[in-house]
């Protein structure tokens, strides 16, 4: 197994963890997406994923891209530990809170947006990040009242096992902390990211701990 992964890429972090989690070994192959004009952009990389974005997982002879499609290939394929546990509901409801994050939330803030607000329209810095964090903090404004509000979060997302919505929510908070996002006003969101940041295989999935970390 291989992962094109980039340390501070939420995406790629996401398949991390759910690796961790699975006790599967892997090779980590850096792809840095601001050095030499973005890595990922290079004509070698877009052989293996066209669309030039990180993460790409190698098993065996298969090439899988995006970052739910290969966790939930890992889930089909070495089931346990579950990170979809539960009823058709509760897995319903997982699927929901990781989809907010890395569909609703994600898109509109990654690398390539924030890319074409500066250097293609002519944003400038402060009103760059000012998009980045208004978009962050409606998607959890409405995250954390779901979360504050349902009876089957507990220290985690879903009870107090790691499942697909940890796996996205994680990355979320740690990009929302680099923008100085004050994640007080989300008291749910940031417990359970917390408890998780305390999880061994989230703990080794961290951007610092990542080979190619600045």
């Amino acid at each position: 197994m291989k992962l094109y992964s980039y340390f501070r890429s939420s995406a790629a972090y996401r398949v991390r963890i759910a690796l961790n989690l699975k006790g599967l070994a892997y090779e980590y192959a850096p792809i840095h997406l601001l050095r030499d004009g973005g890595q990922q952009l290079k004509p070698e990389y877009r052989e293996l994923n066209p669309d030039g974005i990180v993460p790409t997982f190698i098993d065996g002879d298969h090439v899988l891209t995006q970052s739910l499609a290969i966790i939930e290939y890992l889930e089909e394929t070495h089931p346990e530990p579950a990170l979809l546990p539960g009823t058709p509901l509760d897995r319903a409801f997982i699927r929901s809170i990781a989809l907010q994050v890395a569909c609703e939330i994600h898109p509109v803030d990654n690398l390539r947006v924030l890319k074409y607000l500066k250097h293609t329209l002519q944003v400038g810095d402060e009103a760059k990040d000012e998009w980045y964090r208004h978009w962050l903090e409606s998607g959890f404004e409405s995250l954390e009242k779901r979360l504050a509000n349902d009876p089957r979060v507990g220290k985690l997302c879903f009870g107090n096992t790691p499942t697909l919505a940890d796996l996205c929510l994680v990355p979320q908070v740690f990009n929302a902390r680099r923008f100085n996002i004050d994640m007080s006003r989300y008291p749910t969101i940031e417990r359970i990211a917390d408890h998780a940041a305390q999880i061994d295989a989230f703990a080794r999935a961290a951007p610092g701990q990542q080979p190619d970390a600045e």
